[in-house]
């Protein structure tokens, strides 16, 4: 009997991220856990499912140093998070917590 493994592929959330509303909602429960990281690479995330190239044009940034910024490895300058923010077409919004 010749049995063979099977393959899988790492989970991917940019594969999922697919309308403004997902991408809104990832992000909202992104920047509910506090965690710079976090949300440099979930921004990550959407910047491949958007494309990075488009990003890169938008954002000003390289694309290499976007990868490097939002691989969630390290936490990136407020500079460069805005710039991938604006350059993804969202903006930010301050509410009271609850």
């Amino acid at each position: 009997m010749n049995k063979t493994k099977p393959t899988t592929r790492p989970f991917d959330a940019a594969n999922y991220l697919t309308n403004e509303e997902e991408i809104a909602a990832y992000l909202d429960v992104v920047l509910e856990e506090n965690d710079p990281a976090l949300l440099a690479a979930a921004l990550g995330d959407i910047a491949r499912a958007r494309g990075m190239s488009e990003l890169a044009r938008k954002s000003g940034l390289s694309r290499e140093s976007l990868y490097k910024s939002l691989s969630g490895e390290r936490v990136p300058s407020t500079e460069t998070l805005l710039k991938v923010i604006h350059g993804l077409g969202f903006k930010l919004t301050v509410t009271p917590a609850k």
